[in-house]
């Protein structure tokens, strides 16, 4: 499988249908950036969007993969090849996945996360300044109580991004 051959044909097929970059994008749900990225073969579609090509275009999976339209023949012979090598370049594992999810969740949380560090600094200090044990058992189990609110929402934001597709 070539990348670049795939990205060409991509453009080809794009343009028999009439659409512009922007148009085919919005059609897939992406910027028109990333269909320049896909015909240059920069980047290989994921495989969603190579199904929603392959209905648009009226041409097999296996057909987009390989570049050019296909005998039957030759359909046969490219089919186990095509499949192997897009199992093989997956850009993400599962693992990776997972990982990026959750940096994006600390991302998108950092204002809270910063907010509920201070405030539970706030009573452990007013804790030992009182001196009041209360105050400071308080802090602690507030940093405990942070900290599975912390682990259960980032897991639920990855479990719907990563499997709930």
């Amino acid at each position: 499988m070539d990348i670049v051959k795939t990205g060409e044909f991509i453009a080809k097929l794009r343009k028999e249908k009439g659409l512009t970059q922007e148009q085919f994008g919005d059609k897939m749900g992406v910027t028109n950036k990333t269909v320049s990225r896909w015909e240059t073969g920069k980047y290989l579609p994921p495989a969603d969007v190579l199904l929603l090509m392959s209905e648009l275009f009226d041409v097999s999976i296996n057909e987009l993969l390989t570049g050019q339209r296909l005998t039957d023949k030759e359909y046969k012979q490219t089919a186990e090849k095509n499949l192997t090598e897009v199992i093989r370049s997956s850009s993400f594992t599962i693992k990776d996945e997972i990982n990026f999810f959750k940096k994006k969740w600390l991302k998108d949380h950092i204002f809270y996360l910063i907010l509920i560090g201070i405030c539970i600094l706030g009573v452990l200090v007013a804790g030992i300044i009182f001196q009041n044990p209360i105050l400071c058992s308080v802090s602690v189990i507030l940093l405990l109580l942070g900290h599975m609110w912390r682990n259960n929402s980032m897991m639920a934001y990855v479990e719907k991004h990563v499997y709930d597709k």
